[in-house]
């Protein structure tokens, strides 16, 4: 839809007006007349297209002062120009009023136009070019078809010295981080000079303010720098107009994810402002409007290929690394080791954060989401991860108390799937959750709202706070079919786990006693069932061993049974049961792929 503008004419006087090429000028040609007038005839110049529009019928002026129109309140006039001036005030329109009888004017009014182009551009068709003027810039729609300009949250750090994400200043140190913003670039094509009373400004809503920063790159002698213009407390700036044909680059980074009361959306303006009166503030008479969508925090499937395996290093399980970084040799993998300074005693990694990404036609990056748990580990994702092209993000309740449900053993997401028909191609996001209306155990509401606030992978919750620890990650998991893009969900048998222990009663193991009776440390004694997953029976390799342990008296080798992420390893079926304090459940676990044998998990509820 084109823009459109009216110009009030005065006959006898010489009015001037800026005009926006791709819009409409519109002049009252009645009300300007002098008295006693009854018809008029126009002059242009030859970049000027006037037509006379009386009753709701354009016509096109095709003879240049000759022919006459008779004045009614109807009679408007619509002004367009295909190019820009190349002089202010060079192109003209001459209204000639006359009398009924006489050919002589009795009077005129003349419009000085000085045309200008101004557009500001993004890329709106996503293919990491900015182009000219999509007609699509303003408007926002998802999927590979789409329209719409993508931004990113700057979460990463690309200043080493600095304490925090690149979002939480108002400084660019480098062209690095330039590089994590969207280009967004103003085109403007006119006269050297605008008429005065005239300027351009870039603003944006104080809404928008806290999730929405611009930069501008300036060239003085001595090197370039890095101008904050827009975001925090600066709603509007100033735009030098160069006069000519003008590209000015601005760089683009958001402040802010998507999350409760903020869609993602956030608008940049640019104005075209015109002197009125003194006293009066300058009035735009044209804006355009560009409008990104900050990328959602995205979560990656355990189905897909590792990049980098992260395990942490204690005083005890030497040989669970050993066996881990061997794999890892084997899978092309790099291995990142926490070591005991950094996690002090915090074994649950896989507790603390989750890893996820951001993606722009420009650029994307990892992200990992530090959970409100604050462990041992809390200082890891930001001293150890945080860095040149890694992000952090973190949701920390204000008021609500944080239970075991809000650590990120508790967050999965499936492979991509189609539910009822609609397509899920990142998947879904699965948590952990009570029962409906019982009152039980709930991740908070301030990271289930950031999850649900990113759109592209609609949570689902699961019902977990019948188990202790209450993660959705005890109970089910996915795998990936070989040589295929397909998978199978892994669900825990409570029915086999119990026919299991059945089994073992019958064969004489009723009696037997896991850890020769002796509670786990941690897990509580003289009455304190308090878990606590940060603790290991003395003596036994920690997390999940790769291999497979033989069953007493060289029997057949039976299933690794693990705690899930870092626990016991134990050997079935030397025991049965725990003490008193504690009660095992064995999640029978079917793996259909390359493997006749049960794979199982190992859960300690007080």
């Amino acid at each position: 839809m084109l823009h459109e503008r009216t110009v009030r004419l005065q006959y006898g006087s010489r009015v001037e007006a800026v005009y926006v090429l791709g819009t409409y000028l519109w002049t009252d040609v009645y009300s300007a007349a002098p008295a006693g007038a009854q018809t008029f005839s126009l002059k242009h110049s030859a970049r000027v297209r006037v037509e006379v529009v009386r009753d709701g019928q354009a016509e096109e002026v095709v003879t240049n002062g000759k022919q006459r129109w008779p004045l009614s309140p109807t009679t408007t006039l619509r002004l367009t120009m295909s190019q820009a001036s190349t002089e202010a005030s060079s192109d003209k329109v001459t209204v000639n009023y006359y009398d009924e009888e006489e050919n002589t004017p009795v009077d005129q009014a003349g419009l000085f136009l000085t045309a200008i182009e101004i557009s500001l551009d993004v890329d709106a068709d996503r293919d990491g070019v900015v182009e000219k003027n999509n007609p699509n810039k303003a408007s926002w729609t998802w999927g590979p078809e789409g329209q719409g300009a993508i931004l990113l949250v700057n979460c990463d750090r690309d200043t080493p010295w600095l304490p925090k994400e690149d979002c939480h200043d108002q400084k660019a140190y480098s062209k690095e981080d330039l590089k994590d913003m969207s280009q967004m670039i103003l085109r403007t094509k006119g006269p050297e000079h605008l008429p005065a009373g005239y300027e351009i400004v870039l603003y944006i809503s104080m809404s928008d303010s806290d999730k929405v920063g611009v930069f501008y790159v300036e060239n003085p002698f001595f090197g370039q720098r890095y101008i904050h213009i827009l975001g925090r407390r600066k709603l509007y700036h100033v735009v030098k107009y160069t006069g000519g044909s003008a590209e000015l680059l601005f760089f683009v980074e958001g402040l802010r994810f998507p999350d409760e009361g903020f869609s993602g959306l956030v608008n940049i303006h640019v104005s075209l402002l015109e002197y009125m009166a003194e006293g009066i503030p300058l009035t735009p008479i044209f804006t355009d409007t560009v409008l990104f969508r900050i990328a959602p925090w995205i979560m990656t499937p355990n189905i897909l290929p590792p990049v980098s395996v992260f395990v942490c290093c204690m005083k005890d399980n030497y040989l669970f690394l050993k066996e881990v970084k061997n794999l890892v040799e084997k899978t092309n993998c790099e291995l990142k080791v926490c070591f005991q300074y950094m996690n002090r005693g915090d074994r649950w990694i896989q507790d603390e954060i989750e890893f996820g990404y951001i993606e722009a036609p420009h650029k994307g990056f990892p992200v990992v989401l530090d959970s409100p748990r604050d462990g041992n580990l809390k200082d890891f994702p930001v001293k150890q991860l945080l860095g040149p092209d890694f992000g952090y993000v973190t949701r920390e309740p204000l008021f609500e108390t944080v239970t075991s449900l809000d650590s990120f053993g508790n967050l999965e997401v499936s492979p991509p799937v189609t539910v009822n028909g609609k397509r899920y191609p990142l998947g879904r996001i699965l948590i952990g959750s009570s029962f409906p209306l019982s009152g039980g155990r709930r991740m908070t509401k301030v990271v289930r709202d950031f999850l649900q606030a990113q759109q592209v992978q609609a949570p689902v919750e699961l019902y977990s706070d019948w188990l202790t620890v209450g993660h959705v990650d005890e109970f089910m998991t996915f795998v990936p079919i070989p040589e295929t893009k397909q998978f199978l969900m892994l669900m825990a048998s409570t029915s086999a786990c119990y026919k299991l222990f059945r089994e073992k009663q019958r064969e004489g193991y009723g009696e037997s006693i896991m850890f020769k009776g002796e509670c786990p440390p941690g897990l509580g004694r003289s009455g304190d069932l308090s878990p606590q997953r940060d603790s290991q029976e003395d003596g036994a390799p920690s997390s999940s061993s790769l291999g497979v342990w033989p069953a007493p008296g060289g029997k057949q080798p039976w299933p690794l049974v693990t705690l899930a992420m870092v626990s016991w390893t134990i050997k079935l079926p030397t025991a049965s049961y725990c003490c008193q304090q504690c009660q095992v459940l064995f999640q029978d676990l079917t793996h259909p792929i390359n493997s006749t044998s049960p794979r199982g998990e190992l859960m300690v509820q007080n």
